[in-house]
Order: structure tokens, then C-alpha cells, then sequence
């Protein structure tokens, strides 16, 4: 295959917007404000001397946004492949006037996020509710700013706010480790996106990378080694990061299952850890290596877990703290003698789960005064799970994984609130074959009828969850399908996951844009036009001149379709 000519790609894109309510425009934003109106194709020159004002000093994330979008729009110099045709004004644009209704409002759950835009040859106006709905309007009216001596349209309006208020990402560091650069890198391309919520899953089976006060042993004994663990420090740095870039941190300690990297500092509290396969050698005692739970019959247990829960709620100052609580594996429980008397003398492996919630759950929305979190397993678990009257609703909030539309609509209808993660829809690691070794399941050179999973073609290349989710996968999920309007009124929103076992900080970039970035548009501003048709086509030449301009602002993100579509927009469609 021939090469393509490397200078192509030092050009960088201004990407088509179609507004939801009218025809084509040559204006591009990612993801689509909620309303667009730009009668004329008039623009107006940036002023070197171009300025946002005022310069909120009491807000010091507000204020460092400020600083870093004016050195973008001043420095970006973003070049279109195919420039809009404007009028230009031959006067030019000197400031940007921000005004905030409430300057105090925190960044947490359900904090007012929209904004309104007007530039006119007068001046530039943002008025916004909160700090968070400013830094929402200022990265659109970066987008706006295009050319070598940059232009920004004129006569425009824009009111934007977001459909859903949790609009999140999920990154997996216990399986691989990611450097606080990498996870610094990744916030700044949520904030890009208008993502709100990243979501932390520190630990896993793997590696227990987090370096808590109370219990430092766990990464000292349970991380991958010298400089493979987050400190106190840290983490203070990724969450101080995250609220300049209006971005919540969420941290997630899965328990009790998915806890092997524990048994090696508390050897006695974790089951079968090690072992992954039961004694009669068929039953795996893991989804995947490595295996280990937390024994709910060990006294132990609980002071381990009240200090690692206590620790979590002082480093992180998010309202939600997410405790896992899926995937519990049965045999592997059995494997302590004292579970197994229990299960013997009548008990139930619901019981033991029970006890576990009863313990941990009222420690974390009661003492630490937190919003629970949990995988929907710890409701709707094939092979264990709780009773309702466990979870009381107003405290804690469920995460769905499986079953795409039909969990969701069993969570609502018991009245918890949700987030929606459907791994047919919003796992980007599915897809990319299986990764454990030495398996000869891949060793078949026809199709045999009764294998399923590892024939090829027709098969899944030994990914659980695929084929790969591409971003028309992602962009046309719709998280609240089948869901009558009452019920649609307890999704909080969705969040997109990767899990790491076949990624690191090395390929992070390419696995999560600009995949993500089509969740984020959806989550933000839907999938549809205003006669209700899916915006596909459109959303097609957007993205593809998205991904350009991120690239150029220094996310890697990997190309979605060949330079000659975005230079022949759609000549690429496979329907009209």
C-alpha cells in the first residue's frame, strides 16, 4: 500500500457543524451545541491583543481556564483543509466579557452547566450560570477561531447546555499503570469534550496502586513495584487538575471481589487468592487471573476496609465514592473453611454478600456522609447478589454494565438512579482478542458449528464483549432507550470504560479518541436532528475534522477514515 504524503497531515481541520434545527453551516464544534444561529457568513479578526475579561481572581480554576484559553486562542493557529467562504469584518474583536451568576457554586452532581454565546462586531459576551457552564462556552468559542491571523464568526448565537449531567470516562490503572501524566493528558481531552466526570478505577485484582495513610502496606506489598503507585500527592494533582479542566474525580476501590492484589499484605482476609482454578480443577474461581475476594466472615475484613474507604473519602472530595461490588465469584468464597461451614450449616452465598454491604455500605453514606456507588451486580447478579433493602435508593446510585437497555430498565423501575455503561455499546477494549497465553482455543483452521467463540470468520477473536466498538457503535447508543419519561428521569447519564488488560499509556490516546469524543456528543447534545432522524453523515465530516484538531492540541488520537474523505466530504457515506 503506497504511503500518503506526510505533509497532509501538518494541516488540521475546521470541521462542518449541521445545527439541530436548520441546514449545513460552515461552522464546527464538537460535541454540537444545543442551539446555533448564524444568519450571515460574517467573521471578524481576532485582535493580537485579544483578551477574556473579567479575570475572576476569587475563582482560581475559573482563572487558570481563563489563562489557558486565551494562550490557545491566541496561539492555536488552526488551519482548515476546507475554510469556511465568510465576510470579513474590517474591524476586529478585542475581548471576550464573561458574566457568572453564581461564581460560588461547587463542581459536583447535577451543577449547572449551560451557557450563552453571542459575538457581534461590538464584542464577545459568555453568560453562564456557574465557573463550570464558563469553561463549557469557552472551549465552543475556541473552536470558533480559525486561520493563520485568526478570524472568529460574527452575528452568531449560541444557548448550550448538556442533555445528561454525568457525562464520564472510566480508566482502569490497576491492570496496567498509567503515569499521572497520561491520566493528566486524558483530563485535558475530557474538558475538550465537555466530559465531566472521570472515574477512577484504581484498583483491581492486579495491582493495588494507591498509597492510602492508614493502610500503606496494601501498594507497598499489592502495587507493581518502584514508581507504579500513586501518592498522596498525586492524587491531590490529578484532582486539583480536574477542577481547573471542570472535571470530577471519582475514585473506585472494587471490593469484595476483584481483590487479589490485597492478599499480599493481608493474606488471612483474602479467599483463594492465587488460585485460580477450584480444587476439582473445572471451575475457575475468577472471570480472569489473578483471584482473590474479601472473606465478609473475617473480623479483619472490616477494619482493613474502613480504613482504606476512610482514607479514599479524605484524599478525594467528590459526593460519590464507587465500591465495586461486582463480579463475586462463589467458589472462590468456598475455598475458606469457615464459608464453607457456613454454606454447609444452610447460609447462602447472598447472605455473605449482604453482610458484606451491611458492613460497608451505612461506613460510607453515614460516617463518611458519601453517595455509594456500585456495579449493577450487587442487585441483579446472576449467582449472588443483595436485596433491595439493602441499598436504600436516596443513598446509593447503580452502574450498569450488561444487558444493554434491559438492566437499565430493572434499575429505574426499583427506583436507584443510574449510570449507563453497556458493554455492547461503551467498552473500548472489547474486541481485541484474548490475552490470555498458552491457549489453544485459537488453534482452528475451518469453522466448526459448535465453536462460537473462537472460529474465524464469524467468530469473536476470544474477546468476551466483541466485535470492536467502533465510534458509529458508540455515537448510536442511545442510553435511554425503551425507558418510559419517568423512568428516564433517574439516568444520571453514561460513561464509556476502558479497561486496561491490553492497554497502557503507550496506546491510551488511540484506544479512547475519538471514540470517546462520539459519547461525549451524544451525552452531551444527542444523536439526532430535529425531526428525530439520526445525524450520522454529519456527524461523520465533524468528527473526522475533530480528530485532526485534536491531534493538533496534542491528544493522539487515531484517524476514523482516509484524508481524501475529510477532503471530499460525504463522498464517503455508504448510503445517501
Amino acid at each position: 500500500m503506497a504511503s500518503k504524503p506526510f505533509f497532509l497531515f501538518s494541516f488540521f481541520l475546521l470541521f462542518l457543524l449541521l445545527p439541530i434545527s436548520s441546514l449545513p453551516s460552515t461552522l464546527n464544534l464538537w460535541p454540537q451545541p444545543t442551539s446555533i444561529s448564524w444568519p450571515t457568513s460574517a467573521a471578524i479578526p481576532l485582535s493580537p491583543c485579544f483578551s477574556i475579561q473579567p479575570h475572576f481572581s476569587s475563582h482560581i480554576y475559573l482563572q487558570r481556564a481563563i489563562i489557558r484559553y486565551t494562550r490557545l486562542i491566541l496561539s492555536e493557529r488552526h488551519r482548515p483543509i476546507i475554510p469556511p467562504v465568510v465576510n470579513l469584518s474590517s474591524s476586529s474583536l478585542s475581548s471576550l466579557h464573561l458574566s457568572i451568576s453564581d461564581l460560588s457554586a461547587p463542581l459536583q452532581p447535577g451543577v449547572d452547566e449551560s451557557y450563552s454565546l453571542y459575538i457581534s462586531t461590538s464584542g464577545a459576551t459568555l453568560t453562564a450560570a456557574t465557573p463550570w457552564g464558563a469553561m463549557r462556552g469557552l472551549e465552543t468559542f475556541s473552536q470558533l477561531v480559525w486561520g493563520h491571523q485568526p478570524v472568529v464568526p460574527i452575528r452568531l448565537r449560541i444557548f448550550d447546555k448538556p442533555l445528561f449531567t454525568h457525562r464520564g470516562l472510566l480508566l482502569d490503572t490497576s491492570r496496567n499503570f498509567y503515569s499521572v501524566r497520561s491520566i493528566l493528558r486524558t483530563i485535558r481531552a475530557m474538558n475538550y469534550n465537555k466530559m465531566n466526570v472521570f472515574h477512577w478505577h484504581i484498583t483491581d485484582s492486579q495491582s493495588f496502586p494507591i498509597v492510602l495513610p492508614s493502610e500503606p502496606e496494601l501498594a507497598a506489598k499489592g502495587s507493581y513495584g518502584s514508581g507504579m503507585s500513586y501518592s498522596t500527592r498525586d492524587v491531590k494533582r490529578i484532582i486539583q487538575y480536574g477542577l481547573s479542566h471542570g472535571v470530577r474525580v471519582i475514585p473506585e476501590i472494587d471490593m469484595p471481589g476483584h481483590t487479589a492484589s490485597w492478599a499480599e499484605a493481608y493474606p488471612e482476609i483474602v479467599t483463594c487468592a492465587n488460585r485460580f482454578w477450584a480444587p476439582t480443577g473445572k471451575t475457575a474461581l475468577a472471570a480472569e487471573p489473578g483471584t482473590g475476594e474479601l472473606n465478609p466472615l473475617h473480623v479483619n475484613t472490616y477494619q482493613v476496609v474502613q480504613n482504606v474507604l476512610r482514607d479514599l473519602s479524605t484524599l478525594f472530595l467528590d459526593q460519590y465514592l464507587h465500591a465495586g461490588a461486582d463480579e463475586v465469584n462463589t467458589a472462590c468464597w468456598e475455598t475458606d473453611p469457615a464459608v464453607a461451614r457456613f454454606i454447609s450449616t444452610g447460609g447462602t452465598h447472598d447472605q455473605l454478600l449482604e453482610k458484606f454491604i451491611n458492613l460497608t455500605h451505612p461506613y460510607i453514606t453515614d460516617t463518611l456522609n458519601r453517595t455509594a456507588v456500585y456495579w449493577e451486580d450487587v442487585l441483579l447478579g446472576p449467582d449472588v447478589k443483595v436485596r433491595p433493602a439493602t441499598l436504600p435508593t436516596e443513598s446509593t446510585i447503580l452502574q450498569t454494565w450488561n444487558n444493554r437497555a434491559k438492566n437499565t430498565k430493572r434499575i429505574v423501575q426499583a427506583g436507584y438512579q443510574v449510570i449507563v455503561s453497556s458493554s455492547d455499546f461503551y467498552y473500548l477494549d472489547c474486541g481485541h482478542g484474548g490475552w490470555v497465553g498458552n491457549d489453544s482455543r485459537y488453534d482452528v483452521q475451518e469453522a466448526e458449528p459448535s465453536d462460537e467463540l473462537f472460529n474465524d470468520p464469524g467468530g469473536n477473536g476470544g474477546s468476551w464483549c466483541a466485535p470492536y466498538k467502533s465510534w458509529q457503535r458508540v455515537y448510536d447508543y442511545d442510553i435511554l432507550h425503551n425507558l418510559t419519561e419517568e423512568e428516564a428521569k433517574r439516568v444520571l447519564g453514561g460513561e464509556v470504560a476502558l479497561w486496561s488488560e491490553q492497554a497502557d499509556e503507550t496506546v491510551l490516546d488511540a484506544k479512547l479518541w475519538p471514540r470517546t469524543s462520539a459519547a461525549a456528543e451524544v451525552l452531551w447534545s444527542g444523536n439526532r436532528v430535529s425531526d428525530g432522524i439520526k445525524r450520522y453523515a454529519e456527524a461523520t465530516d465533524r468528527l473526522n475534522e475533530w480528530r485532526y484538531r485534536m491531534v493538533r492540541r496534542g491528544i493522539q488520537a487515531e484517524p476514523i477514515q482516509p484524508l481524501w474523505c475529510v477532503l471530499h466530504p460525504g463522498m464517503c457515506n455508504l448510503e445517501q
